[in-house]
């Protein structure tokens, strides 16, 4: 059988088995390892040995648990309501102020946990009833919920792009680099947006009563405080690392130790708090790594079988596509993707034969991990089927309904196709600051 059926024959067994329900590194690492030993016999059992190995001697893989660890202590402590109520006692003042405090809330909580479900989860619990309660236009901030968790797997420190970088096998500081300015921008995009749009119908999002907003300066200070208190918790762990005086797995300790530190200090470091912390970091950790290991099981297959050449030769000689057409083809395949999988199990099915492919046509790879991770939270929010769809469906309140939320991500698609644009015609959005940083 031609290597190239061998290929088509992997991944369409591997997403039938993902349509019966299976897990996604279970799929994965069962097809790679029936096909090592179908192609190559007893000798094929070793192809998953050695990408186990090559995973647990991958040092940076520490930073995983450290990361996610200061996420979910910086998250149950409740630091984010303080940072909630910041926002709301600055912006109140503003049309549509709390929209856009909520967008910069969900900014710092990227900054404290790099998963985008912690983004929707505290958005959806603290952020969406207060909105309502306040006569904010439903279908509006049920979109800036969405829009504003899609930020958790840009701005750093992203798990996504640590495992990007290591499939990849790019620099882990300079992908979370390259994700700071294209972050922001996204960002900035979705407050631009609100503002206008409140502006022009002031009624979807109303500024507060001028009792609520009657505060102290000394309070308004004191509530300052507690926005800034992530930041400090960030610079603490990154500057370290940019200025090279620690390393990666270094300043992801500093990270997990300092915000455990600020927990004790603000007197929330509770057993609770602290059981639940290491409770879900032991979970997502280890689920990560099956998947990483699933994924370089897979990919070594690949390798063996020389399908990414295949592939390569049948798009640009066969067929004369441009690379800039392969490019495209694949962010369109990501979107379609991003209906039924999460952005790791895309990453990981895909990410074998597009790196070296997009390698091939000379792109830069700290560049295309950028462009991944805005395709992928933008296909998570592509109807009918998009992930983060059904997820924030589930954590609405009963008022909120399906047609409601499909409704309410539209405007914010249309402004991340656009944050997406710009960053594939301009690639120095996101290559500047890590050209700058390690230029430097």
């Amino acid at each position: 059988m031609p290597y190239e059926m061998i290929a088509i024959l992997m991944f369409s067994s591997m997403m039938l088995l993902l349509l019966t329900g299976q897990r996604v590194f279970g799929a994965i690492g069962f097809v790679a390892a029936l096909a090592g030993v179908l192609l190559w016999g007893t000798g094929g059992v070793d192809i998953p040995f050695a990408s186990a190995m090559k995973l647990m001697k991958w040092y940076p893989l520490l930073t995983l648990p450290m990361f996610i660890f200061m996420g979910y202590v910086l998250s149950e402590s409740r630091i984010a309501d303080d940072l909630y109520r910041m926002f709301h006692v600055w912006m109140g003042p503003v049309k549509g102020g709390l929209a856009i405090g909520t967008i910069g809330l969900m900014v710092l909580i990227s900054a404290m946990n790099g998963l985008s479900v912690a983004g929707m989860a505290i958005g959806a619990t603290i952020a969406l009833p207060e909105l309502l309660r306040r006569g904010y236009d439903k279908i509006m901030v049920t979109g800036v919920i969405q829009a504003g968790s899609s930020l958790g797997i840009l701005v750093p420190p992203s798990v996504v792009l640590v495992l990007y970088a290591m499939i990849a096998r790019q620099p882990v500081g300079q992908l979370w680099l390259a994700g700071v300015l294209p972050g922001l921008m996204m960002a900035t995009l979705f407050v631009i947006y609100i503002y206008v749009r409140c502006r022009i119908q002031p009624r979807l999002g109303p500024v507060l009563p001028i009792e609520e907003r009657d505060v102290s300066l000394t309070e308004k200070l004191r509530l300052l405080g507690a926005g800034v208190l992530p930041l400090v918790i960030f610079a603490v762990m990154m500057v370290p690392f940019v200025k090279g005086w620690t390393s990666l797995v270094e300043s992801s300790a500093i990270g997990a130790m300092a915000a455990f530190l600020a927990a004790i200090l603000k007197g929330r470091m509770t057993r609770q708090v602290f059981e639940t912390s290491v409770r879900q970091t032991l979970a997502i950790s280890c689920m990560f790594m099956w998947i990483i290991l699933a994924a370089l099981a897979f990919g070594a297959i690949f390798d063996g079988l020389g399908a990414v050449k295949a592939i390569e030769d049948l798009f640009t000689q066969r067929l004369g596509l441009s690379p800039w057409t392969i490019l495209i083809l694949m962010q369109l395949s990501f979107i379609v993707m991003g209906t039924f999988l999460d952005d790791t199990a895309m990453l990981v099915i895909v990410a074998p034969l597009y790196v070296p492919l997009v390698d091939a046509l000379g792109f830069d790879l700290i560049w295309y991990g950028i462009l991944y991770t805005i395709t992928t939270q933008i296909a998570y929010m592509t109807p009918p089927f998009g992930y983060n769809l059904f997820l924030m469906r589930a954590m609405a309140p009963p008022e909120i309904g399906l047609r409601d939320i499909y409704r309410s991500i539209i405007p914010f698609v249309f402004v991340m196709l656009v944050a997406l644009s710009l960053v594939m015609i301009f690639p120095q959005i996101a290559l500047w600051l890590p050209g700058y940083i390690y230029g430097s």
